[in-house]
């Protein structure tokens, strides 16, 4: 899956987070991926968060290219995501993970039959990689993802563990690799270098920085390649959703 040059996908399907990684993962790996998840702020405060909103994009320069906002109601799967297209028009697309029903409007006219079709599979996939952008340090134990320590990386007096990812048979693009760099002393992860689906090494690194926390869980909001940032920004940790959120512009 390729959204945009400054948009890279996810590999990761829409799962759970906080299930059994694969069974060839080797345990030292799990058992740091579960010190990560404890620094984040612990498996039971995730399950128990009902969800989520927050502002996906890039930037060059600090020059937005692209944004779009999200909202996702862990807890029925509803997922509502709204933007501007490239071409300038206004988009919502609202759909559900879980059944795979939804709606979609165009500059706030409904769309229906085969291209209502189309905008829930473009929602799906814009689901899939903002998500991973934002969530990739809760889904290290997703169904499907191997888990392997690949040594470490150390500059000066400060050293990182590294995790290294692939999937089998999950998500757009189960061939995309990802090396997650976790602080040693914090538990915090950093930095991820990634080799996409189709692409060749090296790989390409970006920063995982400007940590916040929202309802007690930890989240990036930066993620740095020397002048480009994918952002992930205004977040909320939501308890209520309001009663017309998923059902209409």
């Amino acid at each position: 899956m390729r959204l945009a040059p400054a948009l890279f996908a996810a590999a990761l399907a829409v799962l759970p987070a906080g299930l059994e990684a694969g069974t060839a993962s080797d345990p030292r790996a799990v058992a740091l991926a579960d010190e990560v998840m404890r620094a984040l702020g612990g498996r039971e405060r995730w399950d128990a968060l009902p969800g989520l909103r927050w502002t996906f994009g890039s930037s060059v320069n600090d020059t937005v290219r692209a944004s779009r906002r999200h909202a996702w109601n862990k807890h029925t799967g509803w997922h509502r995501v709204e933007g501007r297209s490239a071409a300038g028009d206004a988009y919502v697309f609202i759909h559900n993970l879980n059944t795979g029903e939804g709606r979609a409007w165009m500059n706030g006219e409904a769309v229906e039959g085969d291209s209502l079709k189309k905008l829930l599979e473009r929602a799906r996939a814009l689901w899939v990689n903002d998500t991973y952008w934002l969530l990739m340090p809760y889904k290290l134990r997703d169904p499907g993802v191997t888990l392997a320590l690949d040594g470490e990386h150390r500059d000066g007096a400060r050293a990182w563990d590294r995790l290294a990812l692939s999937f089998a048979g999950v998500g757009l693009t189960p061939g995309d690799r990802y090396w997650v760099y976790v602080n040693r002393a914090t538990k915090r992860i950093e930095r991820w270098d990634m080799v996409l689906q189709g692409s060749a090494p090296p790989p390409r690194t970006y920063t995982w920085e400007g940590w916040e926390q929202h309802g007690g869980l930890w989240f990036a909001t930066a993620h740095r390649d020397g002048p480009r940032n994918v952002f992930t920004r205004e977040i909320e940790a939501v308890t209520t959703f309001g009663p017309k959120e998923f059902l209409e512009p």
